[in-house]
């Protein structure tokens, strides 16, 4: 699947926003990427998280996992979707009270080999924690795959990054950003 194809997806759904946003990661822009009105289509979500696996071949050993894990929310229609074109189990991570991720329902086995997958990563907050909860419990991680890159490659981990787009949108910390200046309202749609 082509960047441009994945981009016309986005628009067709209205999953592509424009207006005045706060990011998960604080940060301000003027489009949010809703991969959950992407997402609400299955046959959408299939096809988009089965492109994403076919792009996760060209990275050796990245698809050699038991097991697909995403962090709660945003991540689990990626996650099962492509735990589903891979034949393999599939967990999440979600928040606890003190909105951190955490493991609750599910085992992790030391030694099981993982891919994190997302949805959106702006500065890849989310993804570290669910790597650290992998390997907090014995796991080892093979590979990331996300839809979306907003992060202009400025996220980094340990693992190989593979993601559908790749894109920069304009971002701004809170004091810089133009739109609060403005007075446009604010905007916190969520993952």
């Amino acid at each position: 699947m082509k960047e441009t194809d994945l981009l016309n997806l986005f628009e067709k759904t209205r999953a592509l926003l424009n207006g005045h946003f706060e990011l998960r990661s604080g940060l301000h822009s003027n489009r949010f990427f809703q991969c959950a009105l992407l997402l609400q289509y299955p046959r959408i979500a299939a096809q988009v998280c089965e492109a994403l696996v076919e792009k996760m071949k060209t990275v050796p050993g990245a698809l050699e996992v038991d097991t697909v894990i995403a962090p709660a929310l945003g991540g689990i229609s990626v996650g099962h979707e492509v735990a589903r074109a891979l034949g393999v189990r599939f967990i999440f991570a979600e928040k606890n009270e003190a909105k951190a991720l955490v493991m609750r329902r599910f085992k992790i086995e030391k030694g099981e080999r993982f891919l994190v997958a997302e949805d959106v990563i702006t500065r890849g907050g989310r993804v570290q924690e669910t790597v650290d909860i992998v390997k907090q419990h014995g796991g080892t991680v093979r590979a990331i795959g996300v839809l979306v890159n907003r992060s202009g490659g400025k996220a980094q981990f340990d693992y190989p990054l593979v993601s559908l787009l790749d894109i920069e949108p304009v971002t701004w910390e809170p004091a810089e950003c133009p739109l609060c200046k403005k007075g446009l309202p604010l905007v916190h749609p969520g993952s």
